[in-house]
């Protein structure tokens, strides 16, 4: 089926809606279309605990929150971009307080800034510790509103419709009917999100396969820094909690990491102890857990704070730990490093500009040159919101010009249906066993090097399911699982040091000169 529109938006976390809500006013005349691959709560925002970073009171300013940042990322950053996206910041927070975002306040009624790793102020507006689920749930009831936004749950991007660097639109399938779409549009936006999903423990939700960027990656996008990927360091370790995150502001509120005896460790490591930036306290919970044996360390909070403190500042954890009998009022939390944010992917402008004509990409799917080496805590909602305005705005301006060319139907693959779904799933959990153990926290040459022939085998068998059977969602994301694993392998074999959330033990210096690193698809 052939549909036409003027802006396609792929992804709705806080990238895409707030994107789509900026264009139904700066492009009233235009149609826009969002698409999700399950409902619109299914993202990353949702789950996203921490809060957004931004210099809010007099204590703080712009330079330190760029300083702050710049030593995050390691010296990959594009200091100009970091400049450009924290100035903007305390504007577009100001937007999400007037669509009725009602961050935390003390008792006096000011905001209640957390702290976490890395930042040396006070600087993070939250909602308790469920900030992108607030944040999420207003977008969604303001873009609803929109009369020019049409949205589809549930229709999975399958591939962009892209020749001679030109993106016309994308093949988008409805996973209910079974049906593809041809989508036609002036100008397409990836706000997929990351990719989490690659590795067996992750924060993220099911849906984080990695779309976006392994989409662009075949349209013949640049992606850059795919090495980088940052581990949270305190994801809930119980054979049945799934991917459920503790926020890093717990440790900014004086939660102690501790080994099984009850001794805290995080000393040894970084003057900063529990605020040490997220790889280094990923990597110092990864060598304890080698020279313990231990399948987990503790994260204790009971000992340092009250009852009333805990539940009031962490009520959605606290609810989530009861229901695996953890009460975090009493007893420490057992957690684990697990992979939580993709700090490279597609290159892009600040506006999502990308270089591939008509094709933007914005939020975690993004490489803007914030993040660098290792990705700041609270920055992601932030870059989320600054380039959807600044996408929003280029969009607007340009829009009127372009014109929409539709293009040929979908021909791949046959009306086969695969009656061995069980090699999707064994290829699915294979994949994410390899990179866990080979392309983890912690990587060496020789790790790497096994992790990319898994990968070509896994490539190729998926290949043969996808070009031959019926085009089903889980044989989409696992395509894209592949590929995107792949990138991450090439990008770690590319880097001959150590920096940021990328760690080699044959490699454990700093080369003298930071370089990013780049990879396009080979034609």
């Amino acid at each position: 089926m052939k549909i036409s529109t003027d802006i396609l938006i792929i992804g709705g976390g806080i990238s895409g809606l707030s994107l789509a809500i900026k264009l139904s006013n700066l492009a009233k005349d235009s149609n826009i279309l969002l698409i999700t691959k399950e409902k619109l709560e299914d993202c990353n925002t949702y789950h996203a605990q921490g809060g957004i970073a931004c210099v809010w009171n007099k204590n703080d300013n712009i330079e330190t929150h760029v300083q702050d940042t710049l030593i995050a990322g390691d010296g990959l950053c594009d200091e100009n971009v970091v400049r450009q996206i924290i100035s903007k910041a305390p504007e577009r927070i100001k937007e999400l307080i007037n669509s009725g975002v009602e961050f935390t306040r003390k008792e006096n009624g000011e905001y209640d800034l957390g702290q976490e790793g890395g930042h040396s102020e006070r600087r993070i507006l939250h909602v308790n510790d469920l900030t992108g689920q607030s944040i999420e749930s207003k977008l969604i009831e303001k873009v609803k509103t929109c009369k020019n936004v049409e949205i589809k749950e549930k229709w999975c991007a399958v591939n962009l419709y892209a020749k001679n660097s030109k993106c016309y639109g994308a093949y988008i399938l409805n996973h209910i009917t079974g049906e593809i779409h041809n989508i036609a549009a002036k100008a397409t936006i990836l706000a997929t999100g990351g990719s989490g999903k690659i590795y067996l423990y992750t924060t993220n939700p099911d849906v984080a396969s990695g779309d976006g960027i392994a989409m662009a990656y075949r349209a013949g996008a640049m992606i850059s820094n795919m090495e980088f990927y940052q581990f949270h360091p305190t994801c809930l370790f119980h054979p049945f909690a799934k991917n459920f995150l503790i926020t890093e502001a717990m440790r900014g509120e004086g939660a102690i990491l501790k080994d099984l005896s009850g001794n805290s460790f995080m000393e040894k490591y970084h003057p900063l102890k529990d605020l040490a930036p997220r790889d280094i306290v990923s990597r110092a919970i990864d060598a304890e857990l080698k020279k313990s044996g231990d399948d987990h360390v503790l994260l204790d909070i009971a000992s340092y704070k009250d009852t009333d403190f805990i539940k009031s500042h962490f009520p959605g954890i606290y609810e989530n730990c009861l229901e695996f009998n953890i009460d975090i009022t009493k007893e420490a939390i057992p957690v684990v490093p697990a992979a939580h944010y993709c700090c490279g992917g597609v290159v892009a402008g600040i506006d999502g500009k990308t270089d591939i004509k008509n094709l933007f990409v914005i939020g975690e799917s993004a490489c803007t040159g914030l993040h660098g080496a290792n990705r700041l805590a609270s920055n992601s909602l932030l870059e989320g919101i600054v380039s959807a305005h600044q996408c929003a705005t280029t969009i607007a301006n340009e829009i009127k010009e372009r014109k929409i060319k539709e293009f040929e139907e979908w021909e791949i693959g046959s009306a086969i249906p695969s009656t061995e779904g069980v090699v999707i799933t064994q290829n699915w959990d294979e994949i994410r066993i390899s990179m866990q153990n080979l392309v983890g926290i912690v990587r060496s040459d020789r790790r790497l090097k096994r992790a990319l022939k898994r990968m070509n085998l896994f490539s190729e068998e998926i290949d043969y399911y996808y070009w031959n059977y019926q085009i089903e969602k889980n044989l989409v994301e696992l395509r894209n699982l592949s590929m995107v694993a792949e990138i991450i392998i090439r990008c770690a074999m590319s880097r001959k040091e150590s920096r940021g959330t990328h760690f080699n033990i044959d490699y454990p210096n700093k080369a003298k000169i930071a370089r990013n690193s780049y990879i396009r698809r080979p034609w």
